[in-house]
């Protein structure tokens, strides 16, 4: 029998998230574990008259991929893969992973590399919502469940609390929240040694309210891309291809990040910072708002939306945001602002220990 929880989930991606219409051919990608969900989708695919198209993928393929290809087949481009998605109106990714750390040992160069090449692929699905309708989602899992400490009833509980939300209402409160933002010029973020400001365009903040994440509760921009300045020290972990980089630090000035470090993995962090032009550049500003969402998992898709929160985006920057910054990356990295955190717009303290004050 599938949990009532698990389709309830996939109603709400199908009926509000994506929003699947007659005829849609839709993409639905996630790991073998992840199968309860990918059937339940796949089932109401068909009853709403759409086209699905399973990718399912099994435990150990991107290592084995990552430890034996060679550089010509690193820098061979999956033109297929891309036709089909091009041709695809719908597409939800699930995260289901049974082993968190199963890149942990590659060399980032190599991820690095691959990420280069697929970049047009994570920018067609990110950048082009007139084109395609994608989600991410999550399905529990063991191994996410031991990395955010819980048990895997408890961490069912916590995913499914966050998910199964009335989006229609949070919505509302989201939108507020972006239209009093929008009105702002400049950004300051302070906390533990903690200090940057960055300048923002006019109506360049975006809501998700479950749309492009479920879990959604988070409303962000692109800062103008040369503004950013000051130093920012990271509260929690960022995990990134299974590699945990801890107590990161970074300065910014005019900008570009002209230092990152790390107690743990500082040589990856700057690898993947070195990732190209854009990558030591502010692509998002992210401020977390998900009720249910009030502490850190190590599962990024829920951890930008913690409640107190902010994130910053190395890499790239959402073409919605309407400020170009290219490249193959984009690192969320979260910082708690519920302790002695304050975010100030245009010289107004407009949020003070997680708390909004508008």
């Amino acid at each position: 029998m599938v949990d009532p929880r698990v389709t309830k989930e996939a109603e709400i991606l199908i009926n509000h998230s994506v929003n699947v219409k007659k005829n849609d051919y839709v993409i639905v990608s996630g790991s073998a574990e992840a199968k309860e969900l990918m059937l339940e989708l796949y089932r109401l695919i068909i009853k709403k008259g759409g086209y699905p198209s399973l990718k399912v993928g099994l435990p150990e393929t991107s290592y084995i991929y990552f430890k034996n290809a060679s550089e010509e087949q690193l820098k061979k481009f999956p033109q297929i893969s891309f036709d089909e998605i091009k041709k695809t109106q719908c597409y939800i990714g699930i995260h289901s992973d049974t082993n968190t750390r199963e890149l942990s040992n590659i060399d980032p160069k190599k991820l690095s590399l691959r990420g280069k090449i697929t970049n047009p692929i994570s920018d067609y699905l990110c950048n082009y919502p007139d084109k395609i309708r994608r989600c991410s989602t999550l399905f529990p899992t063991t191994a996410l469940a031991q990395d955010s400490e819980m048990s895997l009833t408890e961490y069912e509980d916590f995913v499914y609390g966050a998910v199964i939300q009335d989006w229609n209402k949070l919505k509302k409160r989201f939108c507020y929240l972006r239209d009093q933002l929008n009105k702002a010029k400049k950004i300051r973020i302070i906390g533990e040694d903690t200090d940057l400001t960055l300048n923002v365009y006019k109506k360049s903040f975006v809501a998700d309210s479950g749309e492009e994440n479920l879990p959604g509760g988070e409303i962000f921009c692109a800062p103008e891309p040369k503004s950013v300045n000051g130093h920012i020290r990271f509260t929690y972990p960022a995990v990134r291809s299974g590699v945990e980089v801890t107590n990161i630090y970074a300065e910014f000035k005019e900008g570009k990040c002209i230092k990152a470090t790390a107690d743990k993995n500082e040589k990856f962090l700057n690898a993947m910072l070195d990732t190209d032009k854009g990558s030591r550049y502010i692509g998002e500003f992210g401020i977390g708002m998900n009720p249910k969402i009030t502490k850190f998992t190590k599962e990024l898709l829920f951890d930008e939306k913690l409640g107190g929160s902010i994130h910053l985006a190395f890499g790239m920057a959402y073409k919605q945001c309407g400020q170009p910054n290219n490249s193959a990356l984009h690192w969320d990295i979260v910082k708690d602002l519920r302790k002695n955190g304050q975010i100030i717009a245009d010289g107004k303290v407009i949020q003070k220990n997680g708390k909004w004050l508008i």
